[in-house]
């Protein structure tokens, strides 16, 4: 039996599974990403390194400056940076996918009788661990640094939930990219070039209003500010506001978009 003729059966096959069996092959995929994190662990040293280098340096340099001294600050940084770090996170999703579909590995899943969702959807399951490290040591970077979270442990518990779910939902946008790009370099760039705007236009590092005025209106309706907000609300205050809704909806909004997209991408390219 040809090649050709495997891969059209597996097609098939992956074409007649259900909802439920997508759900389990893409948990399969979940967990060959968590083995391949395991045997490589260095993939962590973003999510390890980052948040503690980027808490302290954000706090120290800016928190003087912002509000007059860093115990004041700690309850606007520490929610910026969260979702700052979590946000830029998912774009090694798509570096990682690029490289993966470099090295063959896509094109071995696609001659399996699995949902075509699977290897893509597993993939990014597997990433939310890595959103959650991060999540957990901005955290406890913040306690160490005196931020005490006035919203109580639930309030923090679901705002670091809505960061992993929203990063989630982003992460589809950069795979997105890593089927489309020629490279992985090439993905990273384009990823750059659309987070840094959004992450530092955005309230999570300066109050809106002193902003220039011409810049306020796209700091209010940037997503990242929503997000950013949401959090503050949760952590600080215990509050689940308007932002928390809306971001929850943009997130739902991107996965259903980017997903079929992604996927339809990569079928053609496989």
């Amino acid at each position: 039996m040809t090649t050709a003729t495997l891969d059209t059966r597996a097609q098939s096959l992956s074409n007649s599974v259900g909802l439920a069996d997508a759900l389990s092959h893409s948990l399969s995929m979940a967990r060959r990403g968590l083995i391949k994190i395991k045997r490589t662990p260095e993939q962590l040293v973003d999510v390890t390194v980052q948040p503690i280098i980027f808490t302290l340096m954000f706090t120290y340099i800016f928190g003087g400056a912002i509000s007059g001294d860093v115990q004041s600050y700690l309850p606007v940084i520490i929610p910026g940076i969260l979702v700052q770090t979590v946000i830029t996170t998912s774009v090694v999703t798509g570096v990682q996918l690029r490289e993966d579909m470099d090295k063959g590995v896509f094109d071995r899943f696609r001659s399996l009788p699995i949902a075509r969702i699977a290897p893509l959807a597993g993939a990014l399951l597997a990433d939310t661990v890595r959103y959650t490290i991060a999540t957990t040591l901005t955290f406890v970077m913040g306690f160490i640094m005196g931020w005490r979270a006035e919203g109580g442990i639930g309030s923090v518990v679901l705002a670091g939930l809505a960061v992993i779910v929203c990063a989630w939902a982003i992460s589809w946008i950069f795979a997105f990219f890593g089927v489309i790009a020629r490279t992985a370099s090439s993905v990273q760039g384009i990823s750059m070039i659309i987070l840094f705007p959004l992450t530092f236009l955005s309230n999570a590092f300066v109050p809106v209003d002193t902003l220039p005025s011409w810049l306020q209106g796209f700091v209010q309706i940037n997503p990242i500010s929503h997000l950013v907000t949401a959090v503050r609300d949760l952590a600080n205050n215990g509050v689940v506001g308007g932002d928390l809704v809306i971001s929850l909806i943009g997130a739902a909004v991107i996965v259903a978009v980017f997903a079929p997209l992604t996927v339809r991408a990569y079928m053609r390219k496989a």
